[in-house]
């Protein structure tokens, strides 16, 4: 009778066991299915900021949501497909129209419309560059008739700028690459974007230097289409992990990250209510 027992014991415990790996991976497969339905997590990245994408000096890809992206497709046991735009406005589009899944980007009230975000994942500032020899020497120099500030189109810059500046000129641009070029055209007098691009654009701009001060804080969350929030969950327990574990400080640091700080977690999401519940324009802020 106890070899029976001690049979049916540990038939009963082995059947627990098999039941809840079949549920674990059931639920893995739910999470996938939920993130990345095509089967594949396609994860939306620009390249020239740390913040989406760059290349170290033996060409390998590192950068804020390509690493992200490659953290989370290995936990939901899915191929990865980065898929590259020429800037961020382009991939919250892509993510709206369902033809992105991830990427890692400013939680702004007006993005906030179009995509749903994770808790933050970190909080950059917003400065200004200027090339050598600029006259414009501190942030107080900028706002004079005939100073070209250059931001990249479709961005938070580009929408939030025009307020804060009445006599300086708003000068899109395409991408971070064609900036520097537009530097060396003398089309822009200084370009305004978050830190860790700008530290990234001064690498390649000898004798270039970001202005003392900001103007600003951008907080960096995963965003992810519309109709995906039951994933939320499952997105800041990720990042909170990625946080935890130095894996983010990692990530950092071989993208080459400067001018992070540590994320808010109630950081944009209570400031995207506060701007509705105000009843301002969601492109004002951000």
């Amino acid at each position: 009778m106890r070899t029976s027992s001690g049979h049916v014991a540990r038939g009963a415990v082995l059947a627990i066991a098999v039941v809840s790996m079949f549920g674990a991976l059931a639920h893995a497969d739910g999470e996938a299915k939920l993130l990345a339905p095509s089967g594949t997590l396609r994860v939306g990245i620009y390249p020239g900021s740390p913040t989406s994408m760059v290349t170290d000096a033996a060409g390998k890809p590192h950068g804020l949501a390509y690493d992200l992206g490659g953290e989370l497709a290995n936990r939901l046991g899915v191929p990865i497909d980065y898929v590259r735009f020429q800037r961020v406005a382009d991939i919250v589009t892509a993510i709206h129209d369902g033809q992105v899944d991830f990427t890692v980007t400013n939680a702004t009230p007006a993005r906030a419309n179009e995509v749903s975000f994770s808790q933050p994942v970190l909080a950059i500032e917003l400065g200004y560059l200027v090339p050598v020899n600029s006259p414009i020497g501190k942030i107080e120099d900028i706002d004079k008739p005939g100073v070209k500030i250059g931001v990249t189109k479709g961005s938070t810059s580009e929408r939030t700028l025009p307020a804060k500046f009445k006599n300086a000129t708003i000068v899109p641009a395409e991408s971070v690459k064609i900036a520097i070029a537009m530097f060396g055209r003398g089309e822009i007098d200084l370009y305004a974007t978050n830190k860790p691009t700008l530290f990234e654009m001064s690498d390649q701009m000898p004798g270039a230097k970001i202005l003392d001060g900001n103007w600003g804080a951008e907080h960096m969350a995963i965003a992810i289409p519309k109709g995906r929030e039951s994933a939320l969950p499952l997105l800041n327990s990720f990042v909170a992990e990625e946080q935890s574990s130095g894996a983010l400080d990692t990530i950092q640091q071989q993208a080459g990250l400067r001018g992070a700080t540590k994320a808010n977690r109630a950081g944009p999401h209570r400031s995207i209510a506060r701007v509705r519940a105000a009843g301002l324009p969601a492109s004002r802020r951000g």
